[in-house]
């Protein structure tokens, strides 16, 4: 189980299409999930915690993310994951203790504890954080033609804390989270993300 993190903009869903179709051509069984989503249930979650007409509150929201994730594992991850299949998320827990727990101001603890309750105590295998300046991040995210979601309208304030919090994230785990530059080309960053799976991918 491999997840991709880092703040909106940085780049993850780019990098988890073309790290799931070099794993593939690796001859390796992957399923790539995003998140929130993946099954239906969830992706209805999706819609309505993107959606910047619907107010919803900190702890609401960090709810609504755990409850979501909770129905993908059950549904999809775990099952693949207990077939032998290689599980490529874009977001998981992580982004949780990012977002909510600091970007939200509710505690990276108490955010955590949720996401033990809502995905069993599942961990990743290894981590790949996309890491890139805030501001830059948000250039990215403003440039897209489909317009912000409820979350990429935040305050530069928030993207900061949640910026920080991953940081903080990766010096605290660094055997699970590889932290790589989102900056560099994206042939550089495929580069990057497969030789953070050393020990994993032969």
């Amino acid at each position: 189980m491999i997840t991709i993190e880092g703040i909106d903009g940085a780049g993850k869903t780019t990098l988890a299409a073309s790290l799931r179709d070099a794993l593939a051509r690796r001859g390796l069984d992957v399923h790539l999930l995003r998140e929130p989503g993946g099954v239906e249930a969830s992706e209805r979650v999706r819609e309505l915690v993107k959606d910047p007409a619907v107010r919803i509150g900190a702890r609401a929201e960090a709810l609504l993310y755990a409850a979501a994730r909770a129905q993908l594992v059950e549904e999809a991850v775990q099952p693949l994951l207990d077939a032998g299949s290689w599980v490529l998320l874009d977001r998981f827990v992580d982004s949780s203790l990012a977002y909510q727990g600091a970007g939200r101001h509710l505690g990276v603890d108490q955010v955590r504890a949720i996401n033990r309750f809502a995905t069993g105590d599942l961990d990743p295998d290894r981590t790949l954080l996309l890491e890139l300046e805030p501001a830059l991040a948000r250039e990215r995210s403003h440039a897209r033609l489909e317009g912000l979601d409820r979350l990429e309208s935040e305050a530069d304030d928030f993207f900061s804390r949640t910026d920080s919090a991953y940081r903080e994230l990766a010096a605290a785990d660094p055997s699970r989270i590889r932290v790589i530059d989102a900056g560099a080309p994206p042939d550089a960053v495929l580069e990057a993300a497969l030789g953070a799976l050393d020990g994993l991918v032969e």
